[in-house]
């Protein structure tokens, strides 16, 4: 073979060796860069599996130092709570991995850092054999108090500090118990109610007349009505055709303004009122209120069902005024939908986790209160207020009243396709210090004034 032939043949396979080598280099980096946090949070991450298993996970406290999660000296993993704070801490397994702070927060807690993670056996001269304790937003009183307020009925509760956004008490039943959750998978997954659903975050339901106080404030905003207008109630709206919306148990509130509207929840007034907005007045609302984003994080909100809006015609329209036609909602949102009211117009991002400390003591990650967006003016938000206190006062929201508290609310009955109606009630209530939002859904509840408002009652009282 002449020589040249040769060269050509040892240059070809040079070339393939280095764009081969150049390749695999580039891989190597992508992974240790690029996919670095994905890879080391991955529940099949061996590296994970052998840590835990030589690592004390650390443990889960609620706001004032309570336990909601520890191991125990034989390595057993236990949770005070039990139910009661089944999805604040969530659930880890060796054969059904982790939920809830267990699963999102596994690294801190078995005393990884993002950084450690990605060293290999260099980890092992690093790693302490115990890891951090996470600290949580969670006032006790307030979780059990709302456990035991749902009475084994299907719903959630969730209850927030309005000024920072901080998490106190979030509750889904029914549910079920983290200490036995290993043994029970099996059949967790399959029985009749989904207890491993968190429907604080991932349940959707109709909104039902909660989301009136987003309609009035529209409204007042784009001009549509005014404080002083007056409106004539006679217990039906005719949107012709044939089709009608009715007040609830057949009411008829004769004449009254827009405060006193939202205070009766009259679904004839604000039916109206969203036919006068029109698809797209009402989906900028949605929009403005977030109900088309998702919140990422320890706190998994599920984004909204909204309808097209530009599609809507007049029933849907005044439907989805009133929280019903195809829109449907998480308790969590409408908890925050509630703190804007009382917050100067603004929703901060919700949060579990105070801080994370480390075996030593040393804090290594606190958190603080960050704005997730601006819904309304302050002023209008103030207006508001006022009116959904009226609510709590006078209207269909007073058995949520707790005596020398300002509590705030809105009542839903939200009707339901698939069974009875659903109850509702969202609100706030000022305590000494501070401000708190809540939320509270019993499935096939009925009234929302006479099932949902008095729970919200018990949540208001547990937190004085």
């Amino acid at each position: 073979m002449p020589d040249w032939k040769i060269k050509r043949q040892i240059l070809q396979a040079a070339a393939f060796l280095f764009a081969a080598s150049a390749v695999l280099m580039f891989y190597v980096v992508y992974l240790s860069t690029w996919k670095a946090a994905e890879l080391a949070e991955h529940p099949l991450n061996a590296r994970s599996t052998a840590a835990q298993a030589e690592i004390v996970r650390g443990s889960i406290l609620a706001s004032d130092g309570t336990v909601l999660a520890a191991t125990r000296s034989d390595g057993t993993r236990v949770y005070p709570l039990g139910m009661s704070g089944a999805f604040v801490t969530g659930y880890n397994g060796e054969r059904i991995g982790g939920a809830g702070l267990e699963g999102y927060r596994s690294r801190e807690l078995l005393g990884l850092t993002s950084d450690m993670s990605r060293l290999g056996p260099l980890t092992q001269l690093l790693q302490s054999d115990r890891g951090n304790d996470i600290v949580t937003t969670i006032d006790v009183n307030c979780q059990q108090a709302a456990y035991e307020a749902m009475e084994g009925r299907r719903g959630a509760a969730v209850v927030l500090d309005a000024d920072t956004g901080a998490v106190l008490a979030m509750v889904s039943t029914p549910c079920y118990d983290p200490n036995s959750i290993e043994e029970k998978w099996e059949g967790l997954q399959n029985t009749e109610g989904s207890p491993l659903l968190n429907r604080v975050v991932q349940g959707l339901y109709p909104p039902g007349s909660t989301i009136k106080p987003m309609i009035a404030a529209t409204a007042l905003r784009d001009g549509v009505v005014t404080e002083s207008d007056s409106f004539t109630c006679n217990g039906v709206l005719d949107l012709g055709g044939g089709y009608t919306i009715r007040d609830y148990d057949g009411e008829v509130h004769g004449k009254l303004d827009l405060e006193h509207a939202l205070a009766h929840s009259c679904n004839v007034v604000f039916g109206d009122i969203g036919l006068k907005l029109g698809g797209g007045k009402l989906g900028q609302a949605f929009e403005d209120f977030g109900f088309d984003q998702e919140i990422g994080g320890e706190i998994k909100m599920t984004r909204s069902h909204l309808p097209d809006f530009a599609e809507l015609g007049k029933g849907d329209l005044a439907q989805t005024a009133i929280g019903q036609s195809s829109l449907l909602v998480t308790p969590m949102h409408m908890a925050l939908f509630a703190s804007a009211f009382a917050h100067q117009g603004e929703i901060m991002e919700p949060f579990l986790v105070q801080k994370v400390v480390s075996p030593s003591g040393a804090v290594i990650e606190f958190n603080r209160p960050v704005k997730w967006r601006q819904v309304v003016a302050p002023e209008l938000a103030n207006q508001v207020n006022d009116f959904m206190e009226t609510v709590v006062q006078s209207g269909t929201g007073t058995g949520a009243a707790v005596r020398g508290v300002r509590v705030t609310g809105k009542t839903g009955t939200a009707e339901n396709a698939s069974g009875a109606d659903h109850a509702w009630f969202i609100g706030t209530a000022e305590l000494s210090g501070r401000t708190v939002a809540f939320a509270v859904i019993v499935e096939n509840g009925g009234s929302g004034g006479r099932t949902a408002a008095p729970i919200a009652r018990k949540l208001i009282q547990s937190l004085m």
